[in-house]
């Protein structure tokens, strides 16, 4: 394949990746407000999924790599980290904040976890941020004042749980970006994203008693859940893997951010969501992170 081939499929799958993050988001928001559907249930049920699923797609490639992992136990021990404290923790939050607010509203919070990123990094390295951090830090607080506060800060324009696990996300993203950086490269992301997300699914069915739970659903809330696991979790994964193969790192976390636009777009045509003039104002200045942040990686 030419270059120019592989530069466009890899903005083509890491574009519908991002969307189908996006729309698996709003998916979750349609089960909690149509259906009362319990965040822990629904984590449990898409990490154990995903994660059965995710982990028989690369057996066939990377049985090899899959059998000797198991027999590393600092990597085993890790890996066991990586699922409960990264994984487990990101969906949970996830989740759990699109119920406390729209699927909109979490995903640019999420994409803080830049944010926390930079700031370990700068720790990491004893430095100060540089100028072009130190726009995208203002930015990223001013953005998240304004969706709190809607510019007033005598209330709050987002339920204090919405924004705590908002915000909880954000964390989770960094701490699943980090944890697996010895991992990766040594086992692949297919082998410690499976294993990763079949640990944390296993794990937190067994601790909430998950069988337990009595959910009644119609096909539609099926299909919403069918859709959060196939295209949320594992084909948009897998897309955005090949756009990082394709084009790198750099061009594929900015193109992710198609991700909260659809996030937004779907909230607010398919469950008529309404969003003010702070909302959007506060995603833009949260938005422009990613470009700032990309754009100072590139160097």
């Amino acid at each position: 394949m030419t270059d120019k081939k592989t530069a466009v499929r890899g903005i083509v799958c890491t574009t519908v990746g991002g969307i189908f993050w996006g729309f698996s988001g709003t998916c979750g928001q349609y089960l909690f407000s149509h259906f009362g559907v319990s965040s822990l249930w629904l984590t449990c049920i898409r990490l154990l999924s995903s994660g059965i699923i995710l982990t028989l797609l690369a057996l066939p490639k990377h049985h090899t790599a899959m059998r000797a992992i198991l027999k590393e136990r600092r990597d085993v021990l890790e890996l066991i980290f990586y699922g409960i404290c990264g994984l487990l923790l990101c969906q949970f939050s996830y989740m759990t904040a699109i119920s406390y607010s729209n699927a909109g509203t979490t995903t640019v919070l999420q994409n803080l976890s830049l944010i926390f990123i930079m700031l370990v990094t700068c720790l990491h390295t004893r430095r100060w941020p540089n100028r072009l951090e130190t726009v995208s830090l203002v930015l990223a607080f001013s953005g998240t004042y304004i969706l709190a506060t809607g510019g007033d800060p005598a209330h709050l324009a987002i339920s204090p749980f919405g924004l705590f696990w908002g915000i909880t996300t954000g964390v989770a993203v960094t701490i699943y970006s980090i944890l697996p950086r010895r991992l990766l490269p040594k086992w692949g992301p297919e082998v410690v994203t499976g294993f990763g997300m079949l640990i944390g699914g296993v794990l937190v069915n067994l601790a909430s008693r998950s069988w337990q739970f009595s959910v009644h659903l119609p096909i539609q809330g099926w299909l919403a859940i069918t859709a959060i696991i196939l295209l949320g979790t594992v084909l948009s994964f897998s897309l955005f893997m090949q756009g990082v193969a394709d084009i790198g790192p750099v061009k594929s976390s900015m193109l992710a951010a198609t991700e909260p636009v659809s996030a937004t777009v779907f909230s607010a045509l398919w469950l008529h969501t309404s969003f003010s003039l702070s909302d959007l104002i506060g995603f833009i200045l949260i938005l422009t992170t990613i470009f700032l942040l990309a754009k100072e990686s590139s160097k």
